[in-house]
């Protein structure tokens, strides 16, 4: 009976407990889904590039596979022990990313890839899961952020992360980053107030100083696109379109017509458009149902979880994966400015998809965790 009282995560295996369910089928839907689109989408250009039309629904699938082996591997780790790989892990993110500053590939004008071999890395979405961890092992005591020990193990890694990410330029991830850093600091007893004070401080100085060109004419595009039909609001205009073409259900699948030249990143950016065109408001609505499925359990997961530390990482994960998922949504429903996120899961990029899977898993350990002590808890009580 002392392995029942023993917290010790090296003997807490997780590895005979069953994880939650429902999310995990949500998941690999959303995959499933994801590798339709991304062929449907996508076939047309590499034909008119000359390449095999399954290229990058081969190079999704290789990151999808990964992405699984990551999944199934994390989701059988214990949770607790990822705090002693925190700080390395934050050190090889910050890495990769001044390899992108100083070996990195450009693509429309933003250097945020780099090239290791066959592989393309885009380092800034592995910055998503150390910010969480890093802000997880600090907060879990308290959400004093005016500690030493938090501002050098945590605070100064971040901003070291979010400077690299801003100067890629990616503001979109940096929004991200920041947003899940709010959300975790709150969650973690932290001050409304100073964080209302800070956004007051910071929005203004961003839009006055931090925003680039092309980033200000984004929020003009938004609000009055028809002002640049053939220019800067040409995106928005066609994704509008696409929505608007597909109607309640849909035009069928590989049927899309602004994919074939009217709708530019139709497999990255603007994918859910394509799914809008050919499978109309009912395929939209099934990919908001699995998101929100995402968001309920894992927030269900870290509401159940007994510990801080493990209820800040499944939170900061859960908000981080669909507040991307929703914000890509918006953007191609016009309802927030262009800001060039991919949809997890179902954007086409290798690393988006292995990390947002890796990060499923951290969720999936934690929920077998949870199932773990209601099962002690019920062997105790009966002894």
């Amino acid at each position: 009976m002392s392995y029942l009282n023993n917290n010790n995560p090296d003997k807490l295996s997780s590895q005979n407990m069953q994880s939650d369910r429902p999310l995990f089928v949500a998941v690999i839907f959303l995959v499933v889904i994801g590798l339709m689109a991304i062929f449907s989408a996508s076939a047309p250009k590499c034909i008119d590039m000359g390449l095999n039309p399954a290229r990058f629904l081969i190079q999704q699938i290789f990151g999808v596979i990964v992405g699984l082996v990551g999944m199934r591997f994390l989701s059988n780790f214990h949770y607790k022990k990822l705090m002693n790989y925190t700080l390395p892990f934050a050190f090889f993110v910050i890495i990769m990313l001044v390899m992108v500053k100083v070996a990195g590939t450009t693509v429309n004008g933003a250097q945020r890839w780099i090239n290791i071999g066959p592989m393309s890395l885009q380092p800034s979405e592995f910055a998503k899961p150390a910010v969480v961890m890093l802000l997880a092992g600090v907060f879990y005591k308290d959400a004093n952020i005016f500690d030493n020990n938090k501002i050098v193990t945590a605070f100064i890694p971040i901003l070291i992360m979010v400077a690299l990410i801003f100067t890629q330029p990616n503001l979109s991830m940096v929004l991200l980053l920041l947003a899940t850093s709010v959300a975790i600091y709150i969650c973690a007893g932290g001050s409304v107030q100073l964080i209302t004070y800070g956004m007051c401080a910071f929005i203004p100085l961003l839009l006055l100083k931090g925003l680039k060109g092309y980033q200000s004419s984004r929020i003009t595009t938004w609000l009055h696109p028809e002002a640049d039909p053939l220019g800067a609001g040409y995106n928005i205009i066609q994704s509008l379109v696409a929505f608007a073409s597909g109607g309640l259900y849909g035009v069928g699948y590989g049927s899309s017509k602004q994919k074939l030249a009217w709708l530019p990143e139709a497999h990255t950016d603007f994918i859910y458009a394509v799914i809008g065109e050919e499978h109309g408001f009912i395929g939209c609505l099934l990919i908001i149902c699995l998101f929100w499925t995402i968001l309920q359990r894992g927030f269900l997961i870290a509401t159940k979880c007994q510990d801080m530390y493990g209820k800040l990482l499944a939170l900061g994960l859960t908000f981080s994966i669909c507040f991307q998922g929703f914000l890509n949504m918006w953007v191609a429903s016009s309802f927030v400015p262009a800001t060039g996120v991919p949809m997890p899961f179902i954007s086409y990029g290798g690393s988006s998809v292995m990390v947002s899977l890796w990060m499923v898993g951290i969720i999936l350990n934690i929920s077998k965790d949870n199932v773990k002590r209601v099962r002690f808890g019920n062997v105790r009580s009966i002894q």
